[in-house]
């Protein structure tokens, strides 16, 4: 599986204030989307995320979103790694995605930038 980088994750209160500082903060400019009930805002290696607080508290359980080439394979390799598969794999607006419970309990979000049903 190649891991091509991580994305941080980050609830916030006040979505355009917050995406107005990661903005100048890492020089890009934010993607947006909705999910869930959740505004999202993917700034550089931030995701900033605001919503139902009932919606953020499940978000906060995930560590970390992990970028990865295909996550079909990561998929594969987590399974035979031991992991178990909470979520996915499912299409997103970016691409698709999958959750995935670590032996050790942490939980993360495996993401690629591959449209369904394509790799």
């Amino acid at each position: 599986m190649d891991i091509l980088g991580t994305v941080l994750r980050v609830c916030v209160r006040d979505l355009e204030a917050s995406v107005a500082f990661y903005e100048q903060l890492t020089g890009s400019t934010a993607m947006r989307f909705e999910r869930g009930g959740v505004s999202v805002a993917s700034v550089g290696c931030f995701l900033l995320m605001s919503g139902p607080e009932a919606e953020l508290e499940v978000l906060r359980k995930v560590a970390a979103t992990i970028a990865v080439k295909d996550v079909d394979e990561a998929h594969a390799t987590l399974t035979a790694s031991g992991a178990h598969i909470v979520a996915g794999p499912l299409p997103t607006p970016a691409g698709r995605n999958l959750i995935a419970m670590h032996p050790d309990g942490a939980v993360f979000e495996y993401v690629d930038r591959n449209a369904p049903g394509t790799s």
